[in-house]
């Protein structure tokens, strides 16, 4: 195989599998350089690479450039010089490169523990929203291609083994919506201990007062549990299984982009008064306490 098609090939692995990586390609010539303009290589997170663009101290320092933009998840462009002219040259072939160090992020993922009526809305959301949506349970009848037709990954597994057959990462959101009281706290357990961006349990203020105290008397600790959305959702008074899945996302987007969850006509618009107006979501109590106060169960 061509190196450029490796390349291309590795980065189209990469997408596939959802892990992140930089592909470094040279823009820009000038003079003399190792290799011309469109060479390319790809840097995996792991430190592996395919391909090369020249090797030697050009090539060690964009990848070193490389890693950096993968850890801050930024592509940037870079300037290489190879002319031996100055101390901070790289080489003595008499020339100039750019290299575009393009990060290749990793799509964000939902994962939804548990294959209920609740959680099949939830995925449909998710995908809607650009999520990868992965669904677990322990029952391969529900976790199933048909009831859930575009989730990109079903994992039928205990819920005692989530982590062993689920990867999680920061770019990770995690929705707790399992069966009953003892599995929502399987789960919870094993992921207050990952680096997600976002844990939410569905359940009734009463049971998730019941699984935070279980699990505060087995040694989890406050700081932890203070980092779960449950009762999950925002209140938007919704029974329905699609009602209690749009507050659900809407909570997530609200969290992953720093939303405050307010209308945005108590602000924007130029004829409402400020304030508890009338409808607001401050003016009235709902009639349930969000998704979860609804205590519903799959």
């Amino acid at each position: 195989m061509e190196t450029s098609e490796a390349v291309y090939q590795a980065t189209l692995d990469a997408l596939q599998q959802n892990q992140p990586a930089c592909v470094l390609t040279i823009v820009e010539v000038s003079g003399s350089t190792p290799r011309g303009v469109g060479t390319k290589m790809l840097l995996r997170a792991d430190g592996s690479t395919v391909g090369s663009i020249g090797g030697g101290a050009l090539e060690a320092a964009a990848l070193k450039d490389a890693q950096e933009a993968l850890d801050r998840g930024e592509s940037r462009l870079e300037a290489y010089s190879v002319r031996g002219q100055d101390d901070g040259a790289l080489g003595i072939c008499g020339g100039d490169a750019r290299v575009f160090i393009e990060v290749i992020h990793t799509r964000r993922t939902l994962l939804i523990a548990g294959a209920g009526h609740v959680a099949q809305p939830i995925a449909e959301l998710g995908h809607m929203l650009g999520f990868r949506v992965v669904v677990v349970d322990d029952r391969a009848e529900l976790a199933s291609s048909t009831r859930f037709p575009n989730a990109d990954e079903l994992v039928v597994t205990s819920f005692q083994r989530l982590l062993d057959k689920v990867t999680v990462t920061p770019q990770t959101y995690v929705v707790i919506v399992t069966r009953g009281h003892q599995h929502d706290r399987v789960v919870l357990q094993q992921v207050l201990s990952t680096p997600v961006a976002y844990i939410g349990m569905i359940g009734s203020r009463t049971k998730v007062r019941q699984v935070f105290e279980t699990l505060l008397a087995g040694g989890t600790s406050e700081e932890a549990l203070a980092r779960v959305f449950a009762p999950v959702g925002l209140r938007i008074g919704g029974q329905t299984p699609a009602e209690i899945a749009l507050s659900i996302m809407a909570e997530i987007a609200l969290v992953e982009h720093g939303g405050t969850g307010e209308p945005m006509s108590l602000r924007d618009n130029p004829v409402r008064p400020t304030g508890r107006a009338e409808g607001s979501l401050d003016s009235r109590t709902p009639r349930h306490a969000g998704t979860s106060a609804i205590g519903a169960k799959d």
